[in-house]
């Protein structure tokens, strides 16, 4: 009765500190950065959990929440999947990991973003000239996991970044580094992450090519210069904990397991906001997710189902995850992971 005492008490004082997150009076310093995407929740274990994902993450769909969460990888790895997004919006990704020597894993997690045809538009032609145009954004990370204790994990991914907007592109590389920890008290795991440490960055390319009077060139054509933007810079704290399951301290269960997960985010571009997710599992087979935001701007309540069809030597899991995001309409996402 004391832990389960004590345990309502940390959950409470998180809840406190979730719903203090949502201060509408803050300033947000929304379009700031450059690469926004950047911050897009991938996984769908992790969108159907709200993105409550820094201190559960476990594989390389963990990777853009915590590089340290390839550590739980026990051979090799594999990820895809798919995201319907808003305002015909797709992304997709695909990942790659491999257990090299007990302590030691590494991985590829590629992110890809398509926002789909749009008409291009000018001052003579308002309704548009004819052609058309997308942005697209690439994320190629590449992630190194070390098991230091039987408590302690750490990562870090090395990413190239490119976005194009028509003819302007913008290019960089960043680093993510992350923590696990299990605390051995009451079973309550700790994550940390800082995302996207990497220099400004400025947008080149033929877009930025100008006419302009004889005087200023001689070509009669002029390259115009864009400021520099940082990089979404994020920093993530997770709590977790397993309130129901094999190796719970609340209530032991063969078949049953309940995961409650919590993360405060604190973005370079936005007000500290926050997530909380919950996973119950039957047999390790099914699995059903709940998430939800506080002090987001746009997302709201999150819904996640999934299925794992296992062997001794190889398992399969697909799964699927949707997000409402008021007024933007939801999205859907379907995911298919493989262990080997």
């Amino acid at each position: 009765m004391k832990s389960f005492r004590i345990y309502y008490l940390l959950l409470f004082s998180c809840m406190t500190l979730l719903q203090g997150t949502g201060n509408v009076n803050s300033v947000t310093k929304v379009a700031t950065a450059a690469a926004n995407w950047l911050k897009l929740e991938t996984g769908t274990r992790a969108i159907g959990m709200g993105g409550a994902y820094t201190a559960i993450g476990q594989g390389i769909q963990g990777v853009p929440y915590n590089p340290a969460s390839l550590s739980f990888i026990k051979n090799s790895e594999g990820f895809f999947s798919v995201t319907n997004y808003f305002a015909g919006i797709n992304y997709s990704v695909l990942g790659f990991a491999t257990n090299m020597s007990g302590v030691d894993h590494a991985g590829i997690h590629i992110f890809a973003l398509d926002s789909g045809e749009m008409d291009v538009t000018t001052e003579d032609y308002p309704d548009g000239t004819g052609e058309q145009f997308k942005m697209t954004g690439l994320c190629l990370r590449g992630t190194y996991s070390k098991i230091i204790t039987n408590r302690l994990r750490i990562g870090f991914t090395g990413k190239y970044i490119r976005e194009q907007i028509y003819t302007a592109y913008m290019q960089s590389f960043a680093l993510d580094i992350g923590s696990r920890f299990d605390t051995g008290l009451f079973g309550f795991m700790l994550g940390m992450s800082i995302n996207n440490l990497g220099p400004e960055v400025k947008y080149d390319g033929e877009a930025l090519v100008v006419e302009c009077d004889d005087d200023a060139s001689p070509t009669g054509y002029c390259d115009q210069q864009t400021d520099f933007f940082p990089l979404p810079l994020t920093f993530r704290l997770g709590v977790a904990n397993y309130i129901i399951g094999p190796e719970s301290t609340f209530l032991k269960s063969d078949k049953h397991k309940f995961l409650i997960s919590m993360d405060a985010i604190n973005p370079i571009d936005y007000t500290l906001y926050s997530a909380v997710g919950m996973e119950y599992t039957f047999t390790d087979m099914f699995f059903l997710r709940f998430g939800t935001h506080f002090g987001h701007d746009t997302a709201n309540t999150s819904l996640g189902a999934g299925l794992q069809l296992s062997s001794k030597t190889f398992s399969v899991g697909l799964d699927y995850a949707y997000v409402n995001y008021g007024i933007l309409d939801y999205t859907h996402q379907f995911g298919l992971n493989f262990e080997f």
